[in-house]
């Protein structure tokens, strides 16, 4: 019975954390887009750590700007020349450095990711910067609740009552087998996991990137 308690109610709390995103973005009057061939998006900088997790959102702007007809360049070659040249691709939050990074890169335009919250809340915003001077073409800001601390609520809860149950014996067994459990599940809950992943895009797409200029119009129409 208290394992089913703690579960419904983990379950209630997780529920409650969906609300509504909202985002809102700005664009450089008169540009036109059709200039820009190649985009390099660098590492995202922020609350969140980790090279695979930066990685994969800095993967959903790719995908949202090939969406839009922008070519992008592949991780692992920005690391490889980023390497080569000893230059920190990570960290960058400036249009200075995202212009030196753009000429290491050899690419007109390098997009800026920034994670400024990730907790029971996600907030991302996006900047294109062209290379050759330093100015901001588009910028995009969006934000929205996710899962994490939800979801490491969930796995700590669900932890617990699986090793209190597991534990057994007196009272003393099962506190034990309870914190070592909740302990498992909350490490569990603060991974990327595919709820937060789908959030993540969520807030990319149909946010922070809702209105970022498709390259060609053919492109404008697909999205």
């Amino acid at each position: 019975m208290r394992m089913l308690c703690i579960v419904g109610l983990a379950t209630v709390l997780l529920a409650s954390g969906c609300q509504t995103q909202q985002g809102e973005s700005f664009v450089l009057a008169g540009y036109d887009f059709s200039q820009v061939s190649r985009v390099a998006v660098l590492q995202p900088t922020g609350d969140v750590y980790g090279t695979a997790v930066k990685n994969q959102i800095a993967g959903f702007f790719e995908q949202e700007l090939m969406r839009k007809g922008y070519e992008c360049i592949e991780r692992s070659q920005i690391d490889r020349i980023m390497k080569e040249h000893e230059f920190q691709a990570s960290g960058i939050t400036s249009a200075e450095g995202a212009v030196q990074a753009g000429r290491i890169l050899n690419v007109p335009v390098v997009m800026l990711v920034s994670v400024p919250k990730f907790d029971e809340k996600i907030s991302v915003n996006a900047k294109m910067v062209r290379v050759e001077d330093g100015v901001i073409l588009w910028s995009g800001d969006g934000y929205g609740r996710t899962g994490k601390g939800l979801n490491t609520l969930l796995g700590g809860a669900l932890g617990a009552a699986a090793g209190a149950a597991v534990a057994g014996g007196d009272s003393r067994d099962r506190t034990v087998g309870a914190v070592i459990g909740g302990a498992a599940g909350a490490v569990a809950g603060n991974a990327l996991s595919p709820e937060v992943e789908q959030q993540f895009k969520k807030i990319i797409r149909e946010n922070v990137c809702k209105d970022l200029p498709a390259r060609y119009a053919s492109a404008a129409a697909m999205k």
